[in-house]
This record gives structure tokens, sequence and C-alpha cells, in this order.
């Protein structure tokens, strides 16, 4: 059985004061959770988050790492740098990323390999917007984004992905859980094609689009779904504590 896992990304959001106080009250919501519970925060967050999540169930994630050990990457991070401070996941190949920055599915791959040298677990993130949604080509994209983005991997297992529906967020669209699922079950099937059928069924593949406290039950209900990446909800500790037991 897949272990679920929830994992909030904060984005943009939240001082290292903030970050602290947030975790703070988090903590106590969800230490008896059933799942596998992350935080994944701003670079600057890191060192005082790390702090106050020490003895708790939560687990430190960063939002991006580079692909380079060091050298002259002027504004960038690196997997060592992450890992001094605890840092246990890192979101690679975001939506956002793609979309503002210029992530490509090589360049996904390449931050995918050097987090996983550095024993860090990459949430690599994988989804088609509303124009390839609309003209049929929802399979295409996800395929190429698993075989470019995740080439020369050799356990997917080893890794976590997360679906986003770019299509659904922010354009007033939604995806039915129903639709979450079908596509989710590709994209494993898809990585049975690639890597394994063994590997496959155990690799855990999130949901990234707009899960929140009314919708988690129905989604994580899902046979295909094993968790979330959730934004905006993971602000609020209430909220997202209500997505950590969605199954209470």
């Amino acid at each position: 059985m897949r272990k679920p896992i929830i994992a909030g990304n904060w984005k943009m959001n939240n001082t290292a004061a903030q970050g602290v106080a947030l975790v703070n009250e988090l903590k106590p919501l969800v230490a008896d959770a059933e799942c596998d519970v992350v935080v994944c925060v701003p670079f600057t967050d890191i060192p005082a988050v790390s702090e106050a999540l020490k003895g708790s169930n939560i687990a430190l994630g960063a939002q991006n790492v580079h692909f380079a050990e060091k050298g002259a990457y002027t504004g960038e991070i690196s997997a060592a740098m992450l890992k001094e401070y605890g840092v246990k996941y890192v979101i690679i190949g975001h939506s956002e990323r793609r979309q503002y920055f210029g992530e490509t599915n090589e360049t996904v791959n390449k931050r995918m390999h050097a987090a996983l040298a550095a024993g860090l677990i990459p949430i690599v993130c994988v989804g088609e917007s509303l124009e390839e949604r609309e003209t049929g080509k929802t399979e295409q994209v996800l395929s190429v984004q698993i075989e470019e983005g995740l080439k020369g991997l050799e356990d997917v297992s080893a890794i976590v992905i997360a679906y986003e529906p770019v299509w659904a967020i922010g354009t007033g669209k939604t995806a039915t859980a129903e639709q979450a699922n079908e596509t989710i079950g590709f994209i494993r099937k898809k990585c049975a094609e690639v890597f394994c059928p063994k590997c496959a069924e155990k690799v855990r593949i999130q949901y990234g689009g707009s899960m929140n406290a009314k919708n988690c039950k129905e989604l994580m209900a899902m046979p295909e779904i094993d968790g979330g990446l959730i934004g905006g909800a993971s602000l609020k500790a209430q909220d997202f504590s209500q997505i950590v037991h969605y199954n209470k």
C-alpha cells in the first residue's frame, strides 16, 4: 500500500517569522497524521522553519533546487545547501516555474538527478495546459514530460509525482475527482511502460489542482490519488490540517 503524502507549497508567501508561527500552530493539529506531511517553504524560511519542525512529524521541503553542485549560478541554491538545513523534499518543475521561469523537461531532469544524488526526494510536477486539454493532447504532453523529465531514473518510486492540471488553475474550470483519477491512472500506466510495473505501483502520485478542505475527501477516495500538493490552503493551519485528516 502506498502511504499518502500531503505537501504544502507556500510559494512566495510567509517571512521566516510568519513561517515559524504557522508551523507552530500546525504541529499539534497534525501530530497524529496517518499520512506523510510536508511543508515546502521559501528558501529564506528554511533555517528558522527547520529549527521549529524539530521533533515533529512534519518534513521540510524546498520549492526548487539547482542542478549544479556549486558554481557561477547567481541566485540559485544547491542540493547540499538544502540538505545542510534538514530539507527532505524538493519540488521540481512546478507549472509556475515552467510558465514564468523557463523550466523545461531537460532542466527538470537535471534538477531531479541532482536532488536524488544528494539524498533529497524530488516532487516532480507534470501537467497540461487548457489548450492542450481541449485539443486532446493531455496524454501526449504527459508522456513527453515523463519520458524526458524522468529520463535515466532507475526506480520511479524513489520520487513523488505531482499532477497539476494547469488548465484548472485560475481558469474558472475545475477537474472532477474522476478526471483527476483517470489522468493520474494514465501517469501510473505510463510509468509502468517506461520503468517497470512494480515501480509504477509503488510510486506516489499527488493531485496538485487546488485540493482543499472541501474536496479532499472525494479526491483522496480515488484509488489512483496518493495525496495532494496544496497551494493556498497550506497557508492556514486549520485548512491544511483538515486536508491532512481527510480520512476523519
